[in-house]
């Protein structure tokens, strides 16, 4: 697989210039931000107060929003955006709740918009590091699985393709923070699980030349468009 980075990729297959984009589960608001910057309206919607609390806190580059709620149940009027965006965000959704997102989806974009779905594949050094916190195998593949039934939701799935994202890192507390920022359940089992979650950071991450870490993390696109 060819190495890109998760940023450029995005900008690369979409149209984001004037477009009205949902970024559901957007976090820390990064992707937002990246995507107002290339002129998109962004509309970011994030259901953890700690997160939020990041999003707002953040210095606004042009008219971007965040907003509290959930995937299953967007705060967006019908066919008012452009383009939907599950950022690595999917898998989180409960299982029950996954093809309900996508349909949400469907309902709030515009006849010809389309839904960008980036997920983490389960496999690769980072995903073996985080293993013994939080398994996302069964999530991950049930997030795939909603994907390839949402055409009935009327969403067609338009291409898929791979790649690898080198994720950088400063240290192992920044390895942690990034783990526990999106699940503070997280956090409880970090602690419980200190001495093997350093062993295995310290195995299975690569010096970055220049200094840090990275991990060459497995990724794969579908994008999906509204008939």
């Amino acid at each position: 697989m060819d190495k890109r980075r998760n940023t450029d990729v995005i900008v690369e297959t979409l149209a984001l210039d004037g477009k009205r984009v949902i970024d559901v589960g957007c976090g820390d608001g990064g992707l937002v931000r990246v995507l107002a910057r290339f002129g998109a309206r962004v509309l970011g919607v994030e259901c953890s107060p700690r997160q939020l609390a990041k999003a707002r806190a953040a210095a606004q580059v042009a008219d971007e929003e965040i907003v509290e709620g959930v995937g299953q149940d967007l705060p967006v009027d019908d066919e008012s955006a452009d383009t939907v965006v599950f950022f690595n965000s999917l898998h989180h959704i409960p299982i029950a709740f996954q093809a309900k997102a996508l349909a949400e989806a469907a309902r709030v974009l515009k006849p010809g918009g389309e839904v960008y779905v980036s997920e983490p594949l389960p496999w690769g050094a980072f995903f073996e590091a985080v293993r013994p916190i939080d398994d996302e195998t069964w999530v991950r593949g049930a997030a795939l699985a909603s994907v390839k039934g949402a055409w009935v939701h009327g969403l067609e799935e338009a291409s898929e393709f791979t790649y690898i994202h080198p994720m950088m890192l400063r240290d192992y507390e920044a390895f942690r923070d990034k783990i526990i920022s999106a699940n503070t359940e997280r956090e409880a089992k970090f602690a419980e699980l200190d001495g093997e979650m350093r062993e295995r950071f310290a195995r299975l991450a690569i010096p970055a030349e220049g200094g840090g870490f990275v991990f060459e993390q497995p990724m794969r696109v579908n994008l999906l468009r509204k008939e």
